[in-house]
């Protein structure tokens, strides 16, 4: 039985999900996509697609950034900061001042 107030849709590799947005990522393309390690698999989808839109695939690249400016990205939230605090530690990194 589906949800009436999800749509059923499928993405462009046939995989058929439902939503109740108009958002056309697909959850099981993400799932497939997320990486086993590094920074970026500590994240929610999300952020960590924010973060890839604009090209902060490393942590040497997200420590350019204020924690502010990182806020900023459609898609990273609070929550998010602890967990990218933490990786730039165990590198010696931090944030931009």
């Amino acid at each position: 039985m589906t949800n009436p107030n999800k749509n059923q849709k499928v993405c462009s590799k046939g995989h058929t999900y439902y939503k109740s947005s108009d958002c056309p990522t697909c959850p099981i393309c993400e799932k497939e996509r997320k990486p086993e390690r590094g920074f970026l698999a500590l994240l929610s989808a999300p952020a960590r697609r924010a973060l890839e839109n604009n090209e902060v695939t490393t942590l040497e690249k997200l420590s350019t950034y204020s924690e502010k400016e990182i806020l900023q990205f459609h898609g990273v939230g609070p929550a998010s900061l602890p967990r990218l605090r933490a990786a730039l530690k165990e590198l010696g990194l931090s944030f931009k001042g």
